[in-house]
This record gives structure tokens, sequence and C-alpha cells, in this order.
């Protein structure tokens, strides 16, 4: 259990860092600010995640990975608008994948924890 958690910590931090390089490269394009959303929501996962291997309680841990979850979530929510709003010129469907996994990973830590 706790190697998955390292895991997912380690792969929520990588694409949180996959988010601000996407965000660099796309505000050289459009300044928009459906891009501010997506890097708040893209960062925040790991941020919970991070903030969740330090839990008080299980239920600080289940807490932290359900807000974890729903910015994975709304960070899904942002990739499709904008990809589909063809604001911008760009190859979103790695980044949507990489997010879905984000968000699976999460929901079955959190189930794993939650029968502990």
């Amino acid at each position: 259990m706790i190697e998955k958690s390292n895991k997912i910590k380690e792969r929520s931090f990588d694409f949180a860092l996959s988010i601000i390089k996407l965000y660099s490269e796309l505000k050289k394009y459009s300044e928009i600010v459906l891009l501010k959303q997506l890097l708040r929501s893209g960062t925040s996962i790991g941020a919970n995640v991070h903030e969740a291997s330090a839990a008080s309680s299980k239920r600080d841990f289940l807490n932290k990975m359900a807000i974890a979850s729903k910015e994975a979530r709304e960070t899904e929510y942002w990739l499709k608008l904008i990809s589909e709003s063809n604001l911008i010129s760009f190859d979103f469907k790695p980044v949507k994948n990489r997010s879905f996994v984000y968000l699976k990973e999460n929901e079955d830590s959190s189930s794993l924890r939650s029968s502990e």
C-alpha cells in the first residue's frame, strides 16, 4: 500500500510538471483564462496527494485523495474544453490520457485505504 501511494505521489508530481510545461508552451500562442484553470487544477492533484501522504488519520487521507480525484476530473474537463474549442492548435490527447490514469489511480488508492 505504501509503495502504491509513493508511485501515485511521484506520478502526480510528474503530471503537475507536464501541466506546467504545457501551460508555458501554450501561453506563447494565446493567453486565455482556461489555461490558468488548467494549471490550477492540474497542479492541485499532486499537492493533495502529497498532503494525503502525511494525513493525520484515515479520514484525513480519504478526504485529501477525494479532493485530488476531483481535481483530476476538473483537469480532464479543462483539457477537453480547451482541446475541443479549437482556440489552440495542439494535440491534447496524451495529456488527457494521463489525466484519466491519475484519476483511476486516486480512486483505486482511496478504495484500498477505505477498506483497511
